[in-house]
């Protein structure tokens, strides 16, 4: 598999990056080396390997969920810039 230009521009686009033009041949020539690198994991042989859940042997402990300390929401706001109704309030982010 390669990558062209299209392609290249294409994944700029969805991924929001901004590629100038006259970088656009350097940048699909990574990703042509990347796609060969992948290629190259694929011819290992991994038929009698199992496949792995966690690369962690250790099993988690969980613990109790216990509130300590609670109904404190008038002191932590007192370090908020802006609250209202017992919320932060912040800048809007989606228009």
């Amino acid at each position: 598999m390669s990558v062209d230009t299209q392609t290249v521009k294409k994944i700029a686009f969805l991924s929001h990056l901004k590629i100038d033009d006259d970088k656009i041949d350097t940048v699909g020539a990574e990703f042509n080396k990347i796609i060969s690198w992948v290629e190259q994991l694929n011819e290992a042989n991994t038929d009698n390997v199992e496949p792995l859940v966690s690369v962690n042997d250790t099993k988690l402990t969980l613990r109790k969920d216990e509130v300590v300390e609670g109904n404190q929401a008038d002191k932590i706001l007192k370090n908020a810039p802006a609250a209202e109704y017992d919320y932060f309030v912040v800048p809007k982010v989606v228009e």
